[in-house]
């Protein structure tokens, strides 16, 4: 079973790692970026 504090670890999770892999882009490009990941939900 899936429960929320499953899906939320794993939230966290991908934050984290866009935020480390977002440390080295120019933060236009990765508000585009964001944006679109978020529509694709």
């Amino acid at each position: 079973m899936y429960t929320i504090e499953m899906a939320y670890a794993r939230m966290r999770e991908l934050q984290d790692l866009a935020n480390r892999s977002r440390a080295h882009q120019p933060t236009a490009a990765s508000k585009r970026a964001r944006k679109k990941a978020a529509k694709k939900r």
